[in-house]
């Protein structure tokens, strides 16, 4: 099997609130989702999630190529583009068509991904997270309450500009999960708002009146300094590296000691999480994703020794996407269907696009290798061919 091609597409996700952080609100509810599509010239089509628009430039990399080797090909994506740097939109690409990588291999074993991936327990812990900046202190219980009733004992609450609010919030999330913990586990995000002056500071602030288990980018991602004087300045963990890409990033921290939780971003892609989670395994950290659309790393989180609990942030899904997992008993139950489990409905994807809430990316590109012919709903994108090997001669990534 060779990978022939690339197509991609775009859906959205309807939350049905405003999500959002202290750095910004989307108020209408509705956020994009990336949807790329790598195909093969046996017909068989890996899914992959997440912002990927540096795909033609990285995409040469794994054309031609055999999809199961994809630890293989992650290294060789990241040698493709490493001269210009690997960051922000190149390695989210990275991330997409890893997770790409890893959905072909598990739908050729005839498998779902947390099965090839060796776990084995379909069951992922979760908590509960409502990009809940925007919504009033009703909104916030109310949208809680739907969480505990599926038995969930832990939750996050995003904050940073006001102590005060944010003790209140907390208070009123914690006082919902006690229906299922006499003491539930509490996560604070403060989305990298404070400075190092200010952070141990606030944190001890809001300890005084409510139990952390772990506070979440209390400074920039980069300042180690600041990570370690929060971490031996308040009782709960800091938690930090969703934001991080490449293990150079995360290496200083934990060198350092100044993290206590090892985050990754689920769109970064599979094998980022496997190897931070070995990283962090290293140093004898728990690692735990944060939450995206359709929780796609949640197969890895499965399998993962140092795994402790997998952001989850809604309860459905992106439109035109049917996922084979449940959202239930405190977490994530991941189905049997092959690969990640998701399904994607063009056909109603693009149905969408005609009153302009779904765009759908067109790029251009040549074949490089005989494809078979698939059925595509009527004004489907277009599949992307890698350029041929010829049109490469002469010039590599980055120069």
């Amino acid at each position: 099997m060779r990978i022939t091609g690339y197509r991609s597409l775009a859906t959205v996700h309807e939350w049905g609130r405003p999500v959002g952080d202290v750095n910004g609100v989307v108020t209408t509810g509705v956020t994009e989702v990336p949807v790329l599509l790598l195909e093969t010239d046996e017909g068989l089509t890996g899914v992959g999630l997440g912002g990927h628009a540096d795909v033609a430039r990285v995409f040469p990399a794994l054309e031609g190529q055999d999809p199961r080797a994809v630890t293989s090909l992650y290294d060789r994506m990241l040698a493709h583009v490493f001269k210009s740097g690997h960051g922000g939109h190149v390695f989210g690409t990275i991330g997409a068509l890893d997770m790409a990588l890893w959905d072909l291999k598990a739908k050729i074993a005839q498998e779902p991904l947390w099965r090839t991936l060796g776990a084995a327990d379909r069951f992922v812990p979760g908590y509960a997270s409502g990009l809940d900046y925007a919504l009033s202190d009703d909104e916030l219980v109310a949208f809680h309450e739907r969480w505990a009733r599926r038995g969930f004992t832990g939750a996050k609450v995003k904050g940073g500009l006001d102590v005060d609010r944010d003790v209140r919030r907390l208070a009123a999330v914690r006082d919902v999960f006690r229906a299922n913990s006499e003491r539930p586990a509490l996560m604070y995000d403060v989305n990298e708002s404070w400075g190092r002056h200010q952070a141990v500071r606030l944190a001890r602030q809001v300890e005084e009146r409510v139990e952390l288990t772990w506070i979440e980018e209390p400074v920039r991602r980069w300042d180690v300094a600041g990570h370690r004087a929060v971490a031996t300045g308040i009782r709960a963990a800091v938690a930090t590296g969703e934001n991080l890409t490449g293990l150079e990033h995360f290496r200083p921290l934990l060198a350092a000691d100044a993290v206590g939780v090892v985050q990754t971003g689920a769109v970064w892609g599979i094998t980022h999480f496997l190897r931070v989670s070995t990283l962090a395994f290293g140093h004898g950290l728990p690692v735990s994703p944060v939450g995206y659309n359709a929780n796609p790393v949640a197969h890895a989180a499965a399998a993962g020794p140092n795994h402790l609990v997998t952001e989850v942030q809604d309860l459905a899904f992106p439109v035109g996407l049917r996922v084979d997992q449940e959202i239930a008993d405190g977490g994530i139950v991941l189905g049997d269907a092959p690969g990640l489990g998701i399904e994607v409905d063009e056909e109603r994807i693009v149905a969408r696009a005609g009153v302009g809430r779904v765009v759908p990316a067109v790029r251009t590109a040549r074949p490089s290798g005989r494809r078979r012919p698939q059925t595509r709903a009527a004004g489907a994108v277009r599949p992307h061919r890698g350029t041929s090997s010829a049109s490469r001669a002469g010039g590599g990534s980055g120069t």
